[in-house]
């Protein structure tokens, strides 16, 4: 058994592709009509060889509520590593990417929350040990 797929879900398809492709630098693997929306998905240059993260329309009202719900109280819908946090915030900063902070050292790891402008909070993460 593998995680082949990750769903975050998204308000707008178009804008989600724009900032995790233009912004955070994933590369589009497919983009397929179905119906009114697509089946969407980007993957990580860095990340582990097949694993997509799918930007999932936010069309079904509880989806909607929870990803509000979850804004809302500061908790993010997904974690991203990276090996240098500092090098990535600023990175992101400059192009104009907000934070809910700095990041913080919690012992084992160094985190921060950053919006991806489609509805969610988004923690990157760098392990520390």
């Amino acid at each position: 058994m593998q995680i082949k797929y990750v769903s975050v879900m998204v308000e707008d398809q178009e804008r989600a592709l724009r900032f995790y492709t233009d912004i955070l630098g994933f590369r589009k693997v497919v983009d397929l009509p179905v119906g009114e929306y697509r089946w969407l998905t980007v993957t990580s240059p860095d990340g582990p060889e097949g694993v997509e993260l799918v930007l999932e329309p936010v069309a079904f009202a509880p989806a909607r509520e929870y990803q509000k719900a979850l804004f809302d109280a500061g908790i993010p819908a997904t974690a991203f590593v990276t090996s240098d946090i500092q090098d990535d915030v600023e990175r992101l900063k400059s192009a104009g990417v907000v934070f809910r902070g700095e990041p913080l050292d919690m012992g084992t790891v160094v985190a921060v929350a950053f919006e991806d402008t489609c509805g969610n909070l988004i923690q990157l993460v760098q392990p520390t040990v």
